[in-house]
């Protein structure tokens, strides 16, 4: 595989860069993460419109071997976009997008297969182009080149004659085009055009070819095992427990996501817009809520400091998993800006019973995820996260396990909830009602029954804390369908803006044309037909 630090010639439409040859960097990210990686780009297209992204298996039409297809009807690329994107080390990304560091599309598919071809049409007031690019490992080694090149062609399309027309038709192009068929596998420039019959007015199309074998020789993506689903290869895990546990933990999420794509994507997200479907391989991706696997929920408010700043805020929903004692399943979901960063992450030693089955989710906007989104940035922040979910999850078990049937543990206040305590940050219900409307405070997994035990001498309190925790839940269910509803709202007037933008030049063209003709149009003026000037 190639580390490439591309330099961008606009002129020859051919990039060119020395390169590097290295296996490590991309033999490190994991299978389901890379994929992830090219999902979040068509995600962070939602804001231009897109509606889908299609993953499935499809055949090379040259040798027959399985090649990975993913199609989203976002905005497109035009071929200035399109240039660097495959340019590495050059983003575009807001620090809003998911996205944001813009080289997932070049190290995500370089680690699922040696080549990648990329289709993406674009349409800009009625002007629409279509482009073709090739990122091509094989082509590389075989003919021994000394500096990455990387063919593209363009075309646009010319509304007067209905017909494509290439761009910077030439040498270049001609050259280009000619790489592309013999290295891609489409054996001409019809077929290339061909694949975008699917693509509509924008969108982009994502073909990695030559996928890698693993170590024994098989191919590391297992489309065989479920026609639903893309599985990893060697990355199923056995639990080594008693029967009952371990039916419980190789089915349970917390062990599926690591050789299921579907059940990874089910929890990529903690929410996307009704209008976005994910799709992987016919079927749509139906997100999955980890809070809903929980019993005896309780959230803990968070507010970390760096020095005499606060950094942000942060709600954990914590509670034991439904199956427990049963499952030997823990750790936290840690989510940054909407998107799963750490997934179970395990903050204690689980070597003996105290805390067991205790999960939380949470987002930390207030953390720098690395640039694969593996994980975070090892920051004094992080450092303090780690801690407090640590502590956290002792408390949790400590005034809690007795619950699912192990010794209460004796501590120094015997019987009191988490949510009672004062130490170390322990939340306020009414008050973290009151900020999460204040600040926009985001409560990762609120939307599921929630529990509290109390100690006999606080019933008559405990009790009211139930009742405040129903009503923040309703109150928390009602800001979350009026955010979906104004994401759906924005939505709808992007595509009405762009809808008249079209209407006002289909408009503006037809006029023109009925002027060139010497036409008139007659407007009744009382009883007098005066003519348009134009």
């Amino acid at each position: 595989m190639i580390i490439m630090a591309f330099l961008l010639n606009s002129t020859s439409q051919i990039l060119e860069t020395t390169c590097m040859f290295t296996l490590s960097s991309f033999t490190q990210m994991q299978l389901h993460i890379t994929i992830a990686e090219l999902i979040d780009n068509a995600v962070d297209e939602i804001q231009n419109g897109a509606t889908f992204v299609f993953v499935d298996k499809i055949l090379n039409p040259k040798d027959g071997s399985p090649a990975l297809l993913i199609r989203d009807d976002g905005g497109g690329m035009d071929p200035e976009a399109m240039r660097q994107c495959m340019s590495f080390g050059f983003s575009n990304k807001s620090k809003i997008a998911i996205g944001q560091y813009g080289n997932g599309f070049k190290t995500g598919s370089m680690r699922l297969g040696a080549d990648v071809i990329v289709f993406s049409r674009h349409q800009n007031n009625m002007k629409l182009t279509q482009s073709i690019g090739l990122l091509s490992y094989t082509y590389l080694m075989q003919t021994q080149q000394d500096r990455v090149v990387v063919p593209m062609v363009n075309y646009k399309f010319d509304t007067s004659t209905g017909y494509l027309e290439r761009l910077n038709d030439g040498e270049h192009f001609r050259s280009n085009l000619s790489i592309l068929l013999h290295w891609s596998p489409y054996l001409s420039e019809e077929e290339l055009l061909k694949l975008f019959d699917d693509i509509g007015n924008h969108g982009t199309k994502i073909i990695i070819f030559n996928l890698w074998f693993n170590d024994d020789g098989n191919l590391e993506l297992d489309f065989n095992s479920d026609p639903e689903d893309i599985h990893i290869v060697g990355d199923i895990k056995k639990i080594d427990t008693h029967s009952a546990s371990k039916i419980v933990n190789e089915g349970h999420i917390a062990n599926r996501f690591h050789y299921s794509l579907h059940a990874y994507l089910s929890i990529l997200y903690l929410r996307i817009p009704e209008s976005f479907r994910m799709i992987l391989r016919g079927q749509v991706v139906k997100l999955h809520n980890i809070a809903d696997d929980l019993k005896y929920t309780e959230f803990v408010l968070y507010r970390p400091q760096c020095g005499s700043s606060k950094e942000g805020v942060s709600v954990t929903t914590i509670g034991f998993v439904k199956e427990a004692p049963k499952g030997n399943i823990h750790g936290f979901n840690v989510y940054h800006k909407n998107r799963l960063i750490l997934p179970f992450w395990k903050v204690v030693n689980y070597t003996n019973t105290r805390g067991r089955g205790v999960v939380g989710i949470l987002q930390a906007d207030y953390l720098e995820p690395t640039h694969n989104k593996q994980d975070f940035e090892r920051t004094s922040l992080f450092q303090k996260l780690e801690l407090r979910l640590k502590q956290m999850t002792w408390e949790y078990w400590d005034y809690h396990c007795h619950l699912i049937g192990y010794c209460k543990r004796s501590t120094g206040d015997p019987g009191a909830p988490l949510n009672k305590r004062k130490t170390h940050g322990s939340i306020d219900l009414h008050k973290m009602k009151r900020q999460a409307m204040q600040e926009n405070v985001t409560v990762a997994g609120c939307d599921q029954n929630v529990l509290t035990t109390a100690s006999p001498t606080d019933q008559t309190v405990d009790q009211r804390i139930i009742n405040l925790m129903e009503v923040q839940k309703k109150l928390l269910k009602e800001c979350l369908k009026y955010e979906k509803a104004e994401e759906e709202l924005n939505l709808k007037v992007t595509q009405l803006r762009r809808k008249t933008q079209e209407a006002k030049h289909e408009y503006d063209t037809l006029m023109a044309e009925v002027k060139s003709l010497g036409l008139y149009l007659w407007e009744e003026n009382g009883s007098v037909a005066v003519p348009l000037v134009f």
